[in-house]
């Protein structure tokens, strides 16, 4: 197959206006591995990853159970939310990989390595002319172009948006691509533009890619798609022709023959597939089932091992998620005092047998995090330009979310709660808190029996102040579509943090992602301070300088109370069968802490490579 006609006519005059590898004046410097702050860790002739075991067993099959289902073998359309988990990676690679033992860096694998400038106006990838895809075509400059063309027009939001920063792309020959980009004054840029993955040119058209549906992809990573059972299975087999076996970024990784994912609609049915030895790992969500429902015979007699493993870097935050593009969540204080209404202190002790923190920052429990300390100098004079967008409580530190005397019906903060929406145009009539004789109403979108009874207790709170807040269950489909197009009152979101956050804020919170569709812009954040705080995470040079940004971004965050703060846990959650085991060794920046494949795991000594 050809690329369709506007792509090859982007690769032909990308390739006529060709030009010098080096920025005018400004020479770069040629390396095995690029860091977003400070130098990377591991030098060229690095072996293996801190984290993996260069003798761990190959061979043998891994079971996974995975919730839901899929419609789609593509993580990278805008439909990725139902995707099959396990191509990212192990089928489709990307220019280079990320170690998860650093904050952010990455190093050689279709591009055995990299040039920039300090400045970082431009960016040069050289290709491993090793590389190849798994039907046995080189990788080329060509593929690269082709990609890039390709996710700008029709890859998902923070694609298209950090794309649409590059001046210009150039195949310099067959194994070299370079990246003007000029202007961009975003240093994260040429990491990002490393993680993009290689399609096949030779296969993929703009068609085939926005209706990927089940055909089976074509990648060039340790394993392909072996067997599709629809919205069933998935299951992946190891490519003996994989082109990128030895190189050191693979050492100890992709241990399995094969992996196969199982898929569930309901996790008590996963659960008991584990328990019978069906699913060799389970990573446990459940704080309820995580203290009393291990107990099973195989837990007992040394089969099945459990371990609560120490998450580390920035835990990020969950929550209900305010629409603000809905004219009814307009006011901050109305959202504030809806916010003040959820009992953390009750809901942990009660049924979650006090295993999880609250979250207090979008950074939570990192020096990015804003939560108990002052803004320094520098921060006020990086918000100087925006009076009003940080409140004082949240400027002194000294904010945190509302506290409750763990009774389930706090008297003082629903009187809190009442002041606050009185305040924003409400009143309190006949157990109906009111506006012009209408209730205050709307609905929370949810995906799933674990989400539902989340908000069927929130809804139950709110109901004490006068709020109807119903609770609307749709299959994931349906959720998704929703979700795309902002099709909801409130929801619950996850917004991850690492320890080098970056491009992601700007779909997340970023004035122009509010309207964009499929954005992850959940809340419908528009405003200029946010905008700026972003704009100088990207630009900051040094350490000291990104630290800033991020805790002043962090302060404009919590001023808008865009969330009803959900929580955490500390540690990570993991059951296994004894015939597979992870090293001793664990990443200090993963999180969850294993990849969709268990990459780093393998066969236990002794464990037969089958199940009997």
């Amino acid at each position: 197959m050809t690329p369709p006609p506007r792509l090859v006519l982007a690769l032909s005059l990308a390739l006529a206006c060709a030009g010098p590898a080096r920025a005018a004046g400004s020479p770069g410097q040629i390396s095995h591995a690029i860091a977003m702050q400070g130098k990377p860790a591991l030098p060229p002739d690095f072996a293996c990853l801190p984290y993996a075991d260069p003798h761990a067993r190959k061979g043998g099959i891994l079971h996974l159970g995975e919730l839901g289902t899929f419609a789609n073998l593509n993580p990278y359309g805008v439909n990725a939310g139902d995707a099959a988990a396990g191509l990212a990676g192990p089928v489709y690679e990307s220019l280079m990989a990320r170690s998860f033992d650093e904050p952010f860096t990455l190093y050689g694998l279709v591009a055995q390595s990299i040039e920039t400038d300090d400045a970082r106006d431009y960016v040069v990838f050289r290709l491993d002319p090793k590389a190849h895809f798994s039907d046995g075509v080189p990788i080329t400059a060509r593929d690269v172009l082709f990609s890039f063309n390709l996710l700008k027009a029709k890859g998902r939001p923070q694609q298209r948006a950090a794309y649409g920063l590059v001046h210009s792309i150039q195949a310099l020959d067959d194994h070299t691509v370079r990246y003007d980009l000029a202007g961009a004054d975003d240093r994260e840029l040429p990491l990002i533009l490393a993680l993009m993955p290689v399609l096949p040119a030779h296969v993929m058209t703009e068609k085939r890619f926005t209706d990927q549906g089940l055909a089976i992809p074509v990648g060039s990573g340790p394993y392909k798609v072996a067997e599709v059972r629809p919205g069933e299975r998935l299951d992946l087999r190891r490519d003996p022709n994989y082109w990128g076996r030895d190189l050191p970024i693979n050492c100890g990784l992709y241990n399995f023959d094969e992996v196969v994912f199982d898929y569930g609609r309901d996790d008590n049915s996963l659960f008991e597939a584990f328990k019978a030895g069906l699913i060799d790992y389970r990573q446990e969500t459940d704080p309820h089932r995580w203290a009393s429902g291990y107990g099973f015979p195989a837990r007992r007699d040394g089969r099945v091992a459990v371990e609560s493993l120490p998450l580390g870097g920035p835990k990020g935050l969950s929550g209900f998620a305010f629409n603000t593009r809905r004219a009814l969540f307009k006011d901050p204080r109305l959202r504030e005092a809806l916010a003040m209404m959820f009992d953390f202190e009750w809901l942990n002790a009660n049924l979650f047998s006090n295993l999880y923190t609250r979250d207090k920052s979008f950074f939570d429990e990192s020096e990015l995090s804003a939560s108990g300390s002052p803004a320094s100098a520098a921060e006020r004079k990086l918000l100087a330009p925006y009076p009003g967008a940080v409140r004082a409580d949240i400027m002194n530190g000294s904010w945190s979310p509302p506290r409750s005397d763990g009774s389930g019906r706090d008297r003082e903060l629903a009187k809190k709660a009442l002041a606050l929406a009185h305040q924003a145009g409400w009143t309190l009539q006949d157990g109906r808190l009111t506006r012009n004789g209408q209730q205050l109403n709307f609905e929370i979108l949810v995906r799933d029996r674990e989400q539902e009874r989340l908000a069927l207790y929130y809804s139950d709170l709110l109901r004490r102040i006068g709020v109807e807040a119903r609770v609307r269950l749709v299959d994931d489909a349906q959720f998704e579509g929703r979700r795309q197009r902002f099709d909801f009152d409130m929801m619950i979101g996850l917004w991850q943090a690492s320890a080098s956050p970056g491009n992601e804020q700007r779909m997340r919170w970023g004035g122009d992602s509010a309207s964009e569709e499929s954005s992850y812009n959940l809340a419908g954040a528009k405003s200029p301070a946010i905008d700026a705080m972003i704009a100088a995470l990207l630009a900051a040079r040094g350490r000291e300088d990104f630290v800033t940004a991020a805790r002043a971004l962090d302060r404009v965050l919590l001023s808008g109370f865009y969330v009803v703060p959900l929580y955490h846990s500390h540690a990570q959650w993991i059951a296994y069968w004894r015939r597979i085991a992870h090293p001793k060794a664990l990443p200090h920046y993963a999180q969850p802490l294993f990849g969709d494949v268990l990459e780093t795991w393998s066969l236990a000594p002794g464990a037969a490579a089958a199940r009997h």
